[in-house]
């Protein structure tokens, strides 16, 4: 069973941008994103700090974020990567399957990658996060490179911690409908 080790998860940058982005859209009306905990079991505590120090997954989480923005079921899950290289095995089958489901239910689901020596985040269609998944299970190339993403779907930080990513999700909107 896997397990987690709390310094590990200190201090994500993504998961703090994409927290303050969505409660931004929440306070406008905009949408209504929340997190989706992964439910793990204690191992042990730090009582004196009263802090989980090591833990195990429950189960197998699906994806890190699910709501509606103006009526339209949305989920996608978040990865942040240091270099220009996106490994497809930090992108997880049960959330392939898990947002492949979401879609044929009429929602839209994507990744969000951020690409911290960038300072920049992109916005991958879920027939993208196919497509390249696909391709790995196939037997070939088992990352996703920077220069094979398309240039209209990043997104840059506004305000030093906006993430705005409803802007990609209406253009995926539109060419979904044409």
């Amino acid at each position: 069973m896997a397990t987690w080790n709390s310094r590990g998860l200190r201090g994500s940058t993504l998961e703090e941008f994409i927290n303050q982005t969505n409660e931004r859209y929440y306070e406008a009306g905009l949408a209504l994103i929340q997190k989706i905990p992964t439910p793990i079991t204690p191992v042990k505590m730090d009582k004196e700090h009263r802090q989980i120090t090591l833990a195990y997954f429950d189960q197998r989480s699906t994806v890190d974020y699910i709501g509606v923005v103006q009526g339209i079921p949305v989920c996608f899950d978040a990865k942040e990567v240091l270099k220009d290289v996106i490994p497809l095995r930090n992108i997880h089958e049960h959330q392939v399957v898990f947002m492949e489901q979401f879609e044929k239910q009429q929602g839209v689901a994507f990744l969000f990658i951020f690409f911290s020596n960038r300072n920049q985040g992109y916005y991958m269609k879920f027939s993208e996060v196919l497509k390249f998944w696909q391709r790995g299970k196939e037997g070939g190339r088992k990352s996703i490179h920077y220069e094979e993403l398309n240039p209209d779907y990043f997104v840059e930080l506004k305000n030093g911690f906006m993430l705005p990513y409803l802007d990609t999700l209406n253009q995926d909107l539109s060419e979904r409908e044409s």
